[in-house]
């Protein structure tokens, strides 16, 4: 029989701090060149983007949103991560310059504060969406010259040099603005899925089935991967392997497959 938690409910919301976003090219059947905008099955196939959020200090896979590369797809991410870091908002929040994240993150995060109204006649002015003082968003830009690159800006666009500096300071993994841990998971999950390699016959063909495989090798990487630098040990003792759930209190133990599989969705 696999084996449970040794607590009576769900550990939920993992214990995350801070979020980078990326997103991750994928295609299905054929390369979006190739479609055919006035073919019904094509609607179905081309580019399929994963758009994934990644919590650095525990790898741990966040949030998996697939789709275009769009705004939609973009808001999709962030509500997830809202909801499953129970709404928190001392965050700090790092992406590329993917212009959809900033707008996404005050549609989700943003607190509605009504405007002054003019004297006259006319109506109200809509209430403004203002960010939370103590949520932090910033974004890494990188310059490439003969496909190296020149040049890093950095950039905060939501919350002030001093916030930024308190979130880097607590945290055990980032020093600066950064993407590196989300593209890393993104290099893991080419490895583990090969439909998403680079330059091989191993695509997919179908829609459901491809973002079937993503939502499968993405989530049980949380519990079932083990990762060689978050392993532990206490003085004197052996070290302990460790997998992303692990590292964010939601595990005890390395699940193998078939545990993963079989616990139920909604446990009592």
């Amino acid at each position: 029989m696999p084996r449970r938690s040794t607590t009576n409910s769900w550990p939920f919301p993992p214990r995350t701090r801070e979020v980078q976003v990326d997103e991750k090219w994928g295609f299905v059947f054929r390369k979006e060149a190739s479609c055919d905008p006035l073919d019904p099955l094509d609607r179905l196939r081309g580019d399929d983007w994963d758009h994934t959020a990644v919590d650095p200090e525990s790898r741990l896979l966040l949030a998996l949103a697939p789709g275009k590369r769009d705004g939609e797809t973009c808001s999709r991410l962030i509500r997830q991560v809202r909801d499953r870091t129970g709404g928190r908002t001392d965050l700090l929040i790092t992406s590329d310059e993917h212009a959809p994240y900033e707008t996404s993150i005050r549609e989700v995060y943003g607190v509605e504060r009504p405007r002054p109204r003019r004297p006259g006649p006319g109506r109200p002015p809509k209430p403004a969406k203002v960010v939370p003082a103590d949520l932090c968003y910033a974004t890494v830009r990188k310059r490439r010259e003969k496909g190296r690159v020149a040049e890093v800006v950095r950039t905060v666009v939501f919350g002030t040099p001093r916030l930024l500096e308190a979130r880097l300071k607590r945290s055990t993994a980032s020093t600066t603005i950064n993407t590196s841990f989300v593209e890393r998971n993104n290099g893991t999950d080419r490895h583990q899925n090969a439909r998403k390699r680079r330059k091989t016959y191993a695509f997919s063909k179908d829609l459901a089935l491809h973002r079937a495989a993503s939502y499968f090798i993405g989530y049980s990487y949380n519990f079932c991967w083990a990762v060689r630098t978050l392993r532990s040990r206490a003085p004197g003792g052996p070290w302990q392997a460790r997998t992303p759930a692990m590292a964010a209190g939601l595990s005890d133990h390395v699940w193998t497959i078939e545990e993963w599989v079989a616990y139920p969705a909604k446990p009592c």
